[in-house]
Protein backbone atom coordinates (compact mmCIF):
# COMPACT_ATOMS: atom_id res chain seq x y z
CA UNK A 1 0.00 0.00 0.00
CA UNK A 2 1.35 3.47 -1.14
CA UNK A 3 1.44 6.28 1.44
CA UNK A 4 0.40 9.73 0.00
CA UNK A 5 3.17 12.24 -0.21
CA UNK A 6 4.19 14.87 2.72
CA UNK A 7 5.81 17.66 3.47
CA UNK A 8 7.31 19.39 6.87
CA UNK A 9 5.32 22.67 7.99
CA UNK A 10 6.27 25.34 5.81
CA UNK A 11 8.13 28.74 6.81
CA UNK A 12 5.61 31.39 8.20
CA UNK A 13 5.88 33.91 4.55
CA UNK A 14 5.25 30.60 2.91
CA UNK A 15 2.65 29.94 4.88
CA UNK A 16 1.40 32.94 4.13
CA UNK A 17 0.93 32.51 0.79
CA UNK A 18 -0.18 29.17 1.03
CA UNK A 19 -3.21 30.43 2.70
CA UNK A 20 -3.70 32.90 -0.38
CA UNK A 21 -3.69 29.74 -2.81
CA UNK A 22 -5.67 28.03 -0.96
CA UNK A 23 -8.34 30.65 -0.82
CA UNK A 24 -7.72 30.81 -4.80
CA UNK A 25 -8.18 26.81 -4.74
CA UNK A 26 -12.03 27.63 -2.75
CA UNK A 27 -12.86 29.89 -5.62
CA UNK A 28 -11.95 27.97 -7.92
CA UNK A 29 -10.29 31.40 -9.68
CA UNK A 30 -8.96 31.20 -12.88
CA UNK A 31 -6.78 34.14 -12.59
CA UNK A 32 -4.13 31.78 -10.79
CA UNK A 33 -4.25 28.94 -13.08
CA UNK A 34 -0.88 27.59 -13.92
CA UNK A 35 0.60 30.01 -11.03
CA UNK A 36 -0.11 26.97 -8.95
CA UNK A 37 -0.47 23.32 -8.15
CA UNK A 38 -2.42 21.74 -5.21
CA UNK A 39 -1.16 18.95 -4.07
CA UNK A 40 -3.72 16.97 -2.15
CA UNK A 41 -1.57 14.36 0.46
CA UNK A 42 -5.24 12.01 0.97
CA UNK A 43 -5.11 11.22 -2.52
CA UNK A 44 -1.51 11.44 -3.96
CA UNK A 45 -3.13 13.36 -6.78
CA UNK A 46 -2.28 17.53 -8.02
CA UNK A 47 -4.76 19.65 -9.46
CA UNK A 48 -5.10 23.76 -11.26
CA UNK A 49 -6.66 26.15 -9.10
CA UNK A 50 -9.85 25.83 -11.13
CA UNK A 51 -10.52 22.18 -10.32
CA UNK A 52 -14.35 21.14 -10.30
CA UNK A 53 -13.77 18.72 -7.62
CA UNK A 54 -15.19 19.33 -4.18
CA UNK A 55 -12.27 21.68 -2.09
CA UNK A 56 -10.00 19.41 -0.26
CA UNK A 57 -9.74 20.05 3.66
CA UNK A 58 -6.90 22.86 4.25
CA UNK A 59 -4.50 20.55 5.96
CA UNK A 60 -4.72 18.04 3.13
CA UNK A 61 -3.26 20.59 0.98
CA UNK A 62 0.38 20.95 -0.14
CA UNK A 63 0.77 24.39 -3.03
CA UNK A 64 3.37 23.90 -5.82
CA UNK A 65 4.45 26.50 -8.54
CA UNK A 66 5.29 24.33 -10.97
CA UNK A 67 3.79 20.77 -11.88
CA UNK A 68 7.29 19.38 -12.09
CA UNK A 69 7.66 20.26 -8.50
CA UNK A 70 4.09 18.26 -7.64
CA UNK A 71 5.51 15.50 -9.18
CA UNK A 72 8.50 15.32 -8.06
CA UNK A 73 7.09 15.62 -4.28
CA UNK A 74 5.12 11.86 -5.79
CA UNK A 75 2.05 13.48 -6.95
CA UNK A 76 0.11 12.47 -10.00
CA UNK A 77 -1.67 14.72 -12.76
CA UNK A 78 -5.75 14.76 -12.28
CA UNK A 79 -7.95 13.25 -14.64
CA UNK A 80 -10.77 15.69 -14.17
CA UNK A 81 -8.29 19.19 -14.77
CA UNK A 82 -5.49 17.80 -16.39
CA UNK A 83 -2.91 19.83 -15.57
CA UNK A 84 -1.27 19.82 -18.65
CA UNK A 85 -3.88 21.93 -20.31
CA UNK A 86 -3.11 24.95 -17.73
CA UNK A 87 -0.58 27.77 -19.05
CA UNK A 88 2.78 27.79 -18.25
CA UNK A 89 4.22 30.41 -16.01
CA UNK A 90 7.88 31.86 -15.09
CA UNK A 91 8.53 34.75 -13.41
CA UNK A 92 10.36 37.99 -15.64
CA UNK A 93 13.11 40.08 -14.33
CA UNK A 94 15.59 42.29 -15.56
CA UNK A 95 17.69 42.36 -12.29
CA UNK A 96 18.23 38.92 -11.01
CA UNK A 97 20.98 37.01 -13.06
CA UNK A 98 20.21 34.26 -11.56
CA UNK A 99 16.42 34.16 -12.49
CA UNK A 100 16.92 35.48 -15.63
CA UNK A 101 19.30 32.46 -16.61
CA UNK A 102 16.24 29.88 -15.14
CA UNK A 103 13.85 31.86 -17.12
CA UNK A 104 16.08 31.54 -20.25
CA UNK A 105 16.38 27.63 -19.69
CA UNK A 106 12.55 27.29 -18.93
CA UNK A 107 12.00 28.67 -22.65
CA UNK A 108 15.04 26.18 -23.58
CA UNK A 109 13.48 23.43 -22.32
CA UNK A 110 9.91 24.16 -23.08
CA UNK A 111 10.40 24.31 -26.92
CA UNK A 112 9.21 20.93 -28.05
CA UNK A 113 12.17 21.00 -31.22
CA UNK A 114 14.15 20.06 -27.97
CA UNK A 115 12.63 17.65 -26.35
CA UNK A 116 14.20 14.15 -28.57
CA UNK A 117 17.84 15.74 -27.74
CA UNK A 118 20.03 13.69 -25.66
CA UNK A 119 19.14 12.53 -22.69
CA UNK A 120 21.06 12.77 -19.44
CA UNK A 121 24.23 14.67 -18.69
CA UNK A 122 24.72 15.07 -22.59
CA UNK A 123 21.40 17.48 -22.80
CA UNK A 124 22.15 19.48 -19.37
CA UNK A 125 25.83 19.84 -20.83
CA UNK A 126 24.24 21.30 -24.04
CA UNK A 127 21.82 23.34 -22.12
CA UNK A 128 24.00 24.89 -19.80
CA UNK A 129 26.97 25.56 -23.27
CA UNK A 130 23.71 27.60 -25.26
CA UNK A 131 23.51 29.56 -21.99
CA UNK A 132 27.32 30.53 -21.36
CA UNK A 133 27.47 27.96 -17.82
CA UNK A 134 28.48 25.45 -16.24
CA UNK A 135 25.79 22.15 -16.53
CA UNK A 136 26.78 22.29 -12.26
CA UNK A 137 25.74 25.93 -12.10
CA UNK A 138 22.93 25.19 -14.25
CA UNK A 139 22.00 22.35 -11.52
CA UNK A 140 22.51 24.51 -8.85
CA UNK A 141 20.13 27.05 -10.42
CA UNK A 142 17.61 24.73 -10.41
CA UNK A 143 17.86 23.49 -7.25
CA UNK A 144 18.14 26.55 -5.33
CA UNK A 145 15.22 28.63 -7.09
CA UNK A 146 13.00 25.31 -7.63
CA UNK A 147 14.12 22.11 -6.22
CA UNK A 148 14.10 19.91 -9.08
CA UNK A 149 17.13 19.37 -11.68
CA UNK A 150 16.50 20.37 -15.33
CA UNK A 151 15.92 16.79 -16.42
CA UNK A 152 12.76 16.37 -14.07
CA UNK A 153 11.13 19.65 -15.39
CA UNK A 154 11.75 18.34 -18.93
CA UNK A 155 10.63 14.87 -18.02
CA UNK A 156 6.98 16.47 -16.77
CA UNK A 157 6.83 18.48 -19.62
CA UNK A 158 7.11 15.58 -22.08
CA UNK A 159 4.83 13.40 -19.83
CA UNK A 160 2.26 15.76 -19.31
CA UNK A 161 2.32 16.77 -23.32
CA UNK A 162 1.45 12.89 -24.05
CA UNK A 163 -1.08 12.67 -21.96
CA UNK A 164 -2.63 15.09 -23.81
CA UNK A 165 -2.60 13.57 -27.03
CA UNK A 166 -3.54 10.22 -25.61
CA UNK A 167 -6.40 12.51 -23.69
CA UNK A 168 -7.82 14.32 -26.61
CA UNK A 169 -6.26 12.73 -30.29
CA UNK A 170 -6.39 9.67 -31.75
CA UNK A 171 -2.64 9.39 -32.58
CA UNK A 172 -1.32 5.58 -32.01
CA UNK A 173 0.27 5.20 -28.90
CA UNK A 174 3.74 5.00 -30.80
CA UNK A 175 3.53 8.23 -32.52
CA UNK A 176 2.42 10.20 -28.94
CA UNK A 177 5.39 8.85 -27.34
CA UNK A 178 8.13 10.17 -30.41
CA UNK A 179 5.80 13.24 -30.91
CA UNK A 180 6.59 13.79 -26.88
CA UNK A 181 10.07 13.15 -27.05
CA UNK A 182 10.60 9.74 -25.75
CA UNK A 183 13.32 7.72 -28.14
CA UNK A 184 11.06 4.41 -28.24
CA UNK A 185 7.75 2.75 -26.74
CA UNK A 186 9.50 0.92 -24.46
CA UNK A 187 11.18 4.07 -22.68
CA UNK A 188 7.74 5.93 -22.71
CA UNK A 189 6.09 3.10 -21.29
CA UNK A 190 8.27 2.59 -18.68
CA UNK A 191 8.01 6.22 -17.89
CA UNK A 192 4.57 6.97 -17.64
CA UNK A 193 3.78 3.88 -15.68
CA UNK A 194 5.69 5.02 -13.39
CA UNK A 195 4.88 8.65 -12.69
CA UNK A 196 1.05 7.50 -13.42
CA UNK A 197 0.74 4.74 -12.44
CA UNK A 198 -1.06 3.83 -15.40
CA UNK A 199 -0.38 2.35 -18.89
CA UNK A 200 -0.84 4.40 -22.01
CA UNK A 201 -4.02 2.90 -23.07
CA UNK A 202 -5.31 3.11 -19.90
CA UNK A 203 -5.74 7.12 -20.16
CA UNK A 204 -7.55 6.83 -23.39
CA UNK A 205 -11.17 8.29 -23.97
CA UNK A 206 -13.15 6.92 -26.32
CA UNK A 207 -14.73 9.39 -29.18
CA UNK A 208 -12.39 12.13 -28.60
CA UNK A 209 -11.81 12.43 -32.00
CA UNK A 210 -14.22 14.87 -33.95
CA UNK A 211 -16.05 13.19 -37.06
CA UNK A 212 -16.09 16.04 -39.00
CA UNK A 213 -12.16 16.36 -39.58
CA UNK A 214 -9.79 17.35 -37.36
CA UNK A 215 -8.47 16.78 -33.77
CA UNK A 216 -9.88 18.77 -30.75
CA UNK A 217 -7.01 19.87 -28.40
CA UNK A 218 -7.59 22.46 -25.53
CA UNK A 219 -5.47 25.11 -23.77
CA UNK A 220 -6.22 27.30 -21.21
CA UNK A 221 -4.92 30.39 -20.22
CA UNK A 222 -5.71 33.28 -17.33
CA UNK A 223 -8.11 35.70 -17.61
CA UNK A 224 -8.60 38.61 -18.56
CA UNK A 225 -8.57 37.82 -22.06
CA UNK A 226 -9.85 40.68 -24.66
CA UNK A 227 -10.44 38.23 -27.28
CA UNK A 228 -12.39 40.79 -28.93
CA UNK A 229 -8.96 42.80 -29.70
CA UNK A 230 -6.59 39.70 -30.42
CA UNK A 231 -8.92 38.54 -33.02
CA UNK A 232 -9.28 42.28 -34.30
CA UNK A 233 -5.69 42.64 -34.91
CA UNK A 234 -5.46 39.49 -36.85
CA UNK A 235 -7.94 39.92 -38.59
CA UNK A 236 -7.09 43.66 -40.14
CA UNK A 237 -3.58 42.08 -40.99
CA UNK A 238 -4.95 39.18 -42.21
CA UNK A 239 -3.22 37.59 -45.82
CA UNK A 240 -6.18 36.01 -47.89
CA UNK A 241 -5.42 32.69 -48.90
CA UNK A 242 -3.17 32.04 -45.83
CA UNK A 243 -5.23 33.30 -43.01
CA UNK A 244 -9.07 34.20 -41.72
CA UNK A 245 -10.79 35.06 -38.64
CA UNK A 246 -14.82 34.80 -38.83
CA UNK A 247 -15.99 35.25 -34.96
CA UNK A 248 -13.89 34.05 -32.39
CA UNK A 249 -12.77 31.83 -34.46
CA UNK A 250 -8.76 31.69 -36.66
CA UNK A 251 -7.93 29.81 -38.95
CA UNK A 252 -4.39 29.38 -40.46
CA UNK A 253 -2.22 27.09 -42.87
CA UNK A 254 1.29 26.35 -41.45
CA UNK A 255 4.15 24.66 -42.70
CA UNK A 256 6.75 23.30 -39.82
CA UNK A 257 9.76 22.02 -40.25
CA UNK A 258 12.27 19.81 -37.81
CA UNK A 259 14.28 16.82 -37.15
CA UNK A 260 11.46 14.90 -38.10
CA UNK A 261 10.89 16.35 -41.79
CA UNK A 262 8.28 18.44 -42.77
CA UNK A 263 4.95 18.62 -41.64
CA UNK A 264 1.90 21.10 -43.54
CA UNK A 265 -2.02 21.37 -42.86
CA UNK A 266 -4.00 23.78 -41.43
CA UNK A 267 -5.56 24.58 -38.09
CA UNK A 268 -8.48 26.05 -36.64
CA UNK A 269 -8.14 27.90 -32.91
CA UNK A 270 -11.97 28.98 -31.21
CA UNK A 271 -12.25 30.58 -28.19
CA UNK A 272 -14.64 29.19 -25.57
CA UNK A 273 -17.73 31.40 -24.82
CA UNK A 274 -17.92 29.45 -21.74
CA UNK A 275 -14.89 29.34 -19.55
CA UNK A 276 -10.86 31.22 -20.44
CA UNK A 277 -9.79 28.38 -22.78
CA UNK A 278 -9.05 27.31 -26.09
CA UNK A 279 -10.52 24.75 -28.51
CA UNK A 280 -7.37 23.88 -30.92
CA UNK A 281 -8.49 21.46 -33.91
CA UNK A 282 -5.48 20.23 -36.44
CA UNK A 283 -4.86 18.38 -40.10
CA UNK A 284 -4.09 14.95 -39.83
CA UNK A 285 -0.63 16.53 -41.77
CA UNK A 286 0.15 18.41 -38.70
CA UNK A 287 -0.71 15.76 -36.00
CA UNK A 288 2.90 14.29 -35.86
CA UNK A 289 4.17 17.78 -34.77
CA UNK A 290 1.17 18.54 -32.74
CA UNK A 291 3.23 19.35 -29.57
CA UNK A 292 4.90 22.09 -31.81
CA UNK A 293 1.69 23.14 -32.96
CA UNK A 294 0.28 23.65 -29.69
CA UNK A 295 3.77 25.84 -28.48
CA UNK A 296 3.65 27.88 -31.23
CA UNK A 297 -0.47 28.55 -31.07
CA UNK A 298 0.19 29.60 -27.34
CA UNK A 299 2.63 31.89 -28.68
CA UNK A 300 0.55 33.42 -31.38
CA UNK A 301 -2.48 33.89 -28.93
CA UNK A 302 -0.20 34.86 -25.82
CA UNK A 303 -1.96 32.76 -23.70
CA UNK A 304 0.72 32.10 -21.14
CA UNK A 305 0.31 35.60 -19.75
CA UNK A 306 0.53 36.34 -16.18
CA UNK A 307 -2.46 39.45 -16.46
CA UNK A 308 -1.72 39.83 -12.40
CA UNK A 309 1.67 40.28 -13.06
CA UNK A 310 1.32 42.72 -16.12
CA UNK A 311 -1.25 44.54 -14.46
CA UNK A 312 0.24 45.05 -11.54
CA UNK A 313 2.30 47.27 -13.07
CA UNK A 314 0.79 48.95 -16.01
CA UNK A 315 -2.88 49.31 -15.38
CA UNK A 316 -2.47 52.80 -12.95
CA UNK A 317 -1.02 53.77 -16.82
CA UNK A 318 -3.38 52.05 -19.02
CA UNK A 319 -6.49 51.08 -16.66
CA UNK A 320 -9.01 50.27 -19.67
CA UNK A 321 -6.11 47.92 -21.02
CA UNK A 322 -5.93 44.54 -18.14
CA UNK A 323 -6.88 42.05 -21.19
CA UNK A 324 -4.97 43.02 -23.72
CA UNK A 325 -2.25 40.48 -24.54
CA UNK A 326 0.72 41.05 -27.18
CA UNK A 327 -0.15 39.18 -30.55
CA UNK A 328 2.49 36.74 -31.35
CA UNK A 329 3.25 34.79 -34.89
CA UNK A 330 3.43 30.79 -35.42
CA UNK A 331 6.54 31.24 -37.73
CA UNK A 332 9.06 33.92 -36.72
CA UNK A 333 10.43 33.98 -40.12
CA UNK A 334 6.94 35.23 -41.44
CA UNK A 335 6.76 37.80 -38.67
CA UNK A 336 9.90 39.29 -39.85
CA UNK A 337 9.59 39.50 -43.86
CA UNK A 338 6.17 40.84 -42.82
CA UNK A 339 7.53 43.29 -40.37
CA UNK A 340 10.11 44.45 -43.37
CA UNK A 341 6.68 44.70 -45.71
CA UNK A 342 5.05 46.99 -43.35
CA UNK A 343 7.84 49.45 -43.06
CA UNK A 344 6.49 53.02 -43.18
CA UNK A 345 3.27 52.46 -45.11
CA UNK A 346 -0.37 51.59 -43.57
CA UNK A 347 -1.36 48.35 -42.41
CA UNK A 348 -3.69 47.69 -45.59
CA UNK A 349 -0.88 48.73 -47.64
CA UNK A 350 1.36 45.98 -45.95
CA UNK A 351 -1.67 43.53 -46.05
CA UNK A 352 -1.79 43.52 -49.91
CA UNK A 353 1.98 43.49 -50.58
CA UNK A 354 1.99 40.39 -48.23
CA UNK A 355 -1.25 38.31 -49.87
CA UNK A 356 0.76 38.86 -53.50
CA UNK A 357 4.24 37.75 -51.91
CA UNK A 358 1.95 34.89 -50.49
CA UNK A 359 0.32 34.34 -53.85
CA UNK A 360 3.55 34.16 -56.23
CA UNK A 361 5.77 32.05 -53.90
CA UNK A 362 3.56 30.22 -51.39
CA UNK A 363 3.08 26.55 -52.09
CA UNK A 364 -0.73 25.73 -52.37
CA UNK A 365 -2.15 23.72 -49.50
CA UNK A 366 -5.54 21.78 -49.28
CA UNK A 367 -7.81 22.58 -46.33
CA UNK A 368 -11.66 22.46 -45.84
CA UNK A 369 -12.40 26.31 -46.63
CA UNK A 370 -12.06 27.89 -50.24
CA UNK A 371 -10.48 31.19 -48.94
CA UNK A 372 -7.58 29.14 -47.49
CA UNK A 373 -4.95 27.50 -50.04
CA UNK A 374 -1.82 28.84 -49.28
CA UNK A 375 1.22 28.30 -47.14
CA UNK A 376 3.60 31.25 -46.28
CA UNK A 377 7.40 31.21 -48.26
CA UNK A 378 9.54 29.39 -47.40
CA UNK A 379 13.19 31.14 -46.30
CA UNK A 380 14.94 28.63 -48.93
CA UNK A 381 12.24 29.98 -51.72
CA UNK A 382 12.51 34.21 -50.72
CA UNK A 383 16.04 33.63 -50.80
CA UNK A 384 16.52 32.64 -54.35
CA UNK A 385 14.49 35.39 -55.07
CA UNK A 386 15.39 37.96 -57.56
CA UNK A 387 14.71 41.62 -57.51
CA UNK A 388 12.95 41.73 -60.77
CA UNK A 389 10.36 39.35 -59.13
CA UNK A 390 9.92 40.81 -55.96
CA UNK A 391 9.84 44.70 -57.63
CA UNK A 392 6.59 43.23 -60.04
CA UNK A 393 4.99 42.57 -56.51
CA UNK A 394 5.50 46.28 -55.70
CA UNK A 395 8.17 45.59 -53.08
CA UNK A 396 10.44 48.79 -53.16
CA UNK A 397 14.29 48.22 -53.47
CA UNK A 398 14.81 48.57 -50.00
CA UNK A 399 12.78 45.57 -48.64
CA UNK A 400 13.83 43.67 -51.47
CA UNK A 401 17.19 43.61 -50.03
CA UNK A 402 16.09 43.50 -46.00
CA UNK A 403 13.68 40.68 -47.35
CA UNK A 404 16.26 38.02 -49.41
CA UNK A 405 18.81 38.94 -46.35
CA UNK A 406 16.56 37.70 -43.53
CA UNK A 407 15.92 34.45 -45.66
CA UNK A 408 19.11 33.64 -46.48
CA UNK A 409 20.28 34.26 -42.93
CA UNK A 410 17.38 32.08 -41.52
CA UNK A 411 17.51 29.40 -44.53
CA UNK A 412 21.66 29.15 -43.70
CA UNK A 413 20.94 28.95 -40.12
CA UNK A 414 22.92 31.86 -38.90
CA UNK A 415 19.38 33.75 -37.20
CA UNK A 416 17.07 31.72 -35.09
CA UNK A 417 14.06 33.83 -34.89
CA UNK A 418 12.16 31.05 -32.41
CA UNK A 419 10.56 32.33 -28.80
CA UNK A 420 13.74 29.88 -27.01
CA UNK A 421 16.29 32.68 -29.12
CA UNK A 422 18.71 34.83 -27.36
CA UNK A 423 16.83 38.41 -27.67
CA UNK A 424 20.38 40.15 -27.27
CA UNK A 425 22.18 38.47 -29.96
CA UNK A 426 19.25 38.11 -32.20
CA UNK A 427 18.60 41.91 -32.34
CA UNK A 428 22.21 42.58 -33.14
CA UNK A 429 21.92 40.04 -36.00
CA UNK A 430 19.08 41.62 -37.10
CA UNK A 431 20.33 45.12 -37.20
CA UNK A 432 23.23 44.20 -38.99
CA UNK A 433 21.12 43.17 -41.80
CA UNK A 434 20.49 45.61 -45.01
CA UNK A 435 16.63 47.72 -44.34
CA UNK A 436 16.64 46.55 -40.91
CA UNK A 437 16.79 49.09 -37.95
CA UNK A 438 16.19 49.32 -34.07
CA UNK A 439 12.06 49.40 -34.68
CA UNK A 440 11.96 46.20 -36.95
CA UNK A 441 14.37 44.62 -34.81
CA UNK A 442 12.57 45.63 -31.32
CA UNK A 443 8.52 44.23 -33.23
CA UNK A 444 10.69 41.41 -34.08
CA UNK A 445 11.65 40.86 -30.79
CA UNK A 446 8.03 41.47 -29.49
CA UNK A 447 6.02 39.27 -31.20
CA UNK A 448 8.35 36.25 -32.65
CA UNK A 449 10.89 36.26 -29.67
CA UNK A 450 8.38 37.36 -27.07
CA UNK A 451 10.58 39.44 -25.00
CA UNK A 452 8.19 41.15 -22.78
CA UNK A 453 10.24 44.49 -22.70
CA UNK A 454 10.27 45.24 -26.11
CA UNK A 455 10.30 48.68 -26.74
CA UNK A 456 10.12 50.33 -30.15
CA UNK A 457 11.73 53.88 -29.10
CA UNK A 458 11.34 55.28 -32.34
CA UNK A 459 7.89 54.76 -32.97
CA UNK A 460 5.71 57.49 -34.32
CA UNK A 461 2.54 55.94 -33.13
CA UNK A 462 3.96 55.38 -29.42
CA UNK A 463 5.36 58.91 -29.23
CA UNK A 464 1.76 60.37 -30.22
CA UNK A 465 0.41 58.39 -27.40
CA UNK A 466 2.78 58.60 -24.59
CA UNK A 467 2.72 62.69 -25.62
CA UNK A 468 6.23 63.68 -26.44
CA UNK A 469 5.98 63.69 -30.40
CA UNK A 470 7.00 67.01 -30.32
CA UNK A 471 9.73 67.18 -28.11
CA UNK A 472 13.07 67.34 -29.14
CA UNK A 473 14.09 63.84 -28.69
CA UNK A 474 10.86 61.89 -29.08
CA UNK A 475 12.24 58.57 -28.51
CA UNK A 476 14.49 59.41 -25.66
CA UNK A 477 11.69 60.94 -23.94
CA UNK A 478 9.81 57.41 -25.11
CA UNK A 479 12.44 55.09 -23.05
CA UNK A 480 12.20 57.78 -20.19
CA UNK A 481 8.50 58.09 -19.98
CA UNK A 482 8.34 54.04 -20.06
CA UNK A 483 10.83 53.16 -17.48
CA UNK A 484 8.50 52.35 -15.18
CA UNK A 485 6.72 49.59 -17.06
CA UNK A 486 9.66 47.70 -17.28
CA UNK A 487 9.75 44.67 -17.58
CA UNK A 488 6.51 44.76 -19.38
CA UNK A 489 7.48 47.69 -21.76
CA UNK A 490 6.02 45.46 -24.88
CA UNK A 491 2.64 45.21 -23.24
CA UNK A 492 2.61 48.47 -22.57
CA UNK A 493 3.58 49.20 -26.40
CA UNK A 494 0.34 47.63 -26.82
CA UNK A 495 -1.93 49.22 -24.59
CA UNK A 496 -0.70 52.92 -26.31
CA UNK A 497 -1.31 51.44 -29.90
CA UNK A 498 -4.95 50.75 -28.46
CA UNK A 499 -5.42 53.68 -26.73
CA UNK A 500 -5.03 55.73 -30.10
CA UNK A 501 -8.16 53.95 -31.51
CA UNK A 502 -10.59 53.84 -28.69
Amino acid sequence: MSTAPHSPAPPAAAADEDEARYLALKARDARFDGRFFTGVTSTGIYCRPVCAVRTPRRENCRFFALAAQAESAGFRPCLRCRPELAPQSAPWTLQDAGAILLRQALRLLDAPEAWAEPEGGALVARLAARLGISDRHLRRIFEAALGISPLQYLQTRRLLTAKQLLTDTRLPVTQVALASGFASLRRFNAAFGAHYGLNPTQLRREGTAQQNGGHPVHLGYRPPLDVGALLDFFAARRIHGLEEVEGSTLRRTLRLAGGAGVHTGWLEARFDDTRPQLLLRVSDGLLPALPQVIARVRALLDLDADPAAINAVLHPFFPSGDGLRVPGTLDGFELAVRAVLGQQITVAAARTLAERLVRQFGAPVDTPWPGLDRLFPTPAVLAAADGDALGQLGIVRQRQAAIVALARAVDGGQLDLSASADVEATLAALRQLPGIGDWTAQYIALRALRWPDAFPAGDVALHKALGVRDQAQPARAAVDAAQTWRPWRGYGVIRAWSSLVQ
